[in-house]
């Protein structure tokens, strides 16, 4: 999956990076490289996250690739 995320440079030189597509999923690093590892790891976590949420029957569950 790919999707978009934000990334900035703080006033204390922190990347901090955000996936707007995904609320509350933010992270940072002290590089680029690190902060968008951070993210990846992250995102994985807030899908986890929302899945477990849901009760889904299987009977209706159907996977798309985007």
């Amino acid at each position: 999956m790919k999707i978009n995320a934000i990334i900035e440079q703080d006033e204390d030189g922190y990347f901090v990076v955000e996936i707007p597509a995904l609320p509350g999923c933010f992270s940072q690093g002290r590089t680029i490289d690190e902060a968008i590892a951070n993210i990846k790891e992250a995102a994985e976590g807030w899908f986890e996250v929302m899945e477990s949420k849901q009760s889904i029957d299987p009977a209706h569950l159907v996977q798309i690739a985007v």
